[in-house]
């Protein structure tokens, strides 16, 4: 059975943003061929993997992108300026180590002008991006317009749990994964999808979806939790609790059959789950569930806090029984 922590590390060295994911997906790729009966990678770039079954035809989608930022200017001091890919809080921003494709490293900061900003007020355009150059003909030698980055940092192991600024969503790429090497035979016909461009539309879940065309659609992804220190958002979810059983979040309304079979076979295995009602985000089960004429959707999410940040966090124990619920739901009949 897959290790999920060793594979997510190995999925975090090939960590690209929406557009460029191609690294992950050729590792996705060697990692799920021995557990499936065919991998290929299509016209956007996802990782399709079927292993095939006589019942009804079920997709599975965790998005292997992450959030990061695209280099539009160099001023002739040298230093950065950049546009996002995906959704960023600013403020976050601020004293963060990036790396970019070309193995460049720089630290982003906020400009002197704006160092009297409240946090919320904190704006893309007051940050700047320094990769150590002197000049503007000198960073131009290090970085081209378009380049993309993404924060750097190596996964922190703090007992059972991880922070890490890519759990969103490699640790349920890598659930995904150890989801699939515990199935031996299904009950169904199923294809395997690690997305691409999650975080800047559900692109690649919308046109995956298309393609196989299937019945009930089953996203893993994280979810905010309520149980940080001040936290503002309301939420029954939190960090060791269990997988989440989503019922709505701002971008779908689960259907009822979909949810319902998620806690069945969560119950039939002696898991303990979570409900969630997130009310701020959105995930692949959305793009799914409005393809071609409908498909009945639903959602196991792995708790995370401090979403979107250097320092996401989540319980290696939450992933581990997220991926033993999904193996159970499919390879239930549906």
């Amino acid at each position: 059975m897959i290790d999920i922590y060793e594979t997510f590390v190995k999925l975090q060295a090939a960590a690209r943003p929406s557009g460029f994911e191609r690294p992950c997906a050729q590792l996705i790729a060697q990692l799920a061929a021995p557990y499936c009966d065919e991998t290929r990678i299509d016209v956007m770039g996802n990782v399709i993997c079927h292993k095939k079954g006589p019942g009804k035809r079920v997709m599975t989608a965790a998005h292997m992108d992450t959030i990061g930022l695209m280099i539009t200017h160099i001023d002739e001091k040298g230093f950065l300026r950049f546009n996002t890919l995906g959704g960023f809080a600013p403020y976050r921003l601020a004293t963060a180590r990036m790396k970019l494709e070309n193995g460049c490293r720089g630290v982003v900061f906020l400009e002197d002008k704006a160092a009297d900003k409240k946090l919320g007020e904190i704006k893309i355009g007051d940050l700047y991006l320094d990769v150590g150059a002197r000049s503007r003909e000198e960073a131009e030698r290090m970085v081209s317009i378009g380049d993309v980055a993404v924060y750097e940092g190596e996964p922190l192991k703090l007992g059972d749990r991880i922070a890490s600024p890519y759990c969103d969503d490699l640790i349920a790429c890598a659930a995904q994964l150890s989801a699939m090497s515990q199935m031996e035979q299904s009950e169904n016909d199923l294809y395997f999808v690690f997305t691409v461009q999650e975080e800047t539309g559900l692109r690649g879940a919308r046109t995956a979806a298309y393609g196989v065309d299937p019945e009930y659609g089953f996203c893993m992804d994280v979810t905010r939790t309520g149980d940080t220190a001040g936290e503002t958002v309301k939420m029954e979810v939190k960090l060791g609790g269990g997988p989440a059983i989503k019922i709505k979040d701002t971008s779908l309304l689960c259907n009822p059959q979909a949810v319902q079979h998620l806690r069945r076979a969560a119950e039939e295995a002696g898991l303990a789950y979570q409900d969630e009602v997130l009310t701020a985000g959105g995930t692949d089960s959305a793009a799914m569930q409005q393809t071609r004429a409908g498909v009945l959707a639903g959602c196991v999410s792995i708790p995370c806090r401090y979403i979107h940040s250097q320092h996401e966090m989540i319980s290696l124990k939450d992933a581990e029984d997220c991926a033993r619920l999904l193996a159970r739901a499919l390879q239930a009949a549906l």
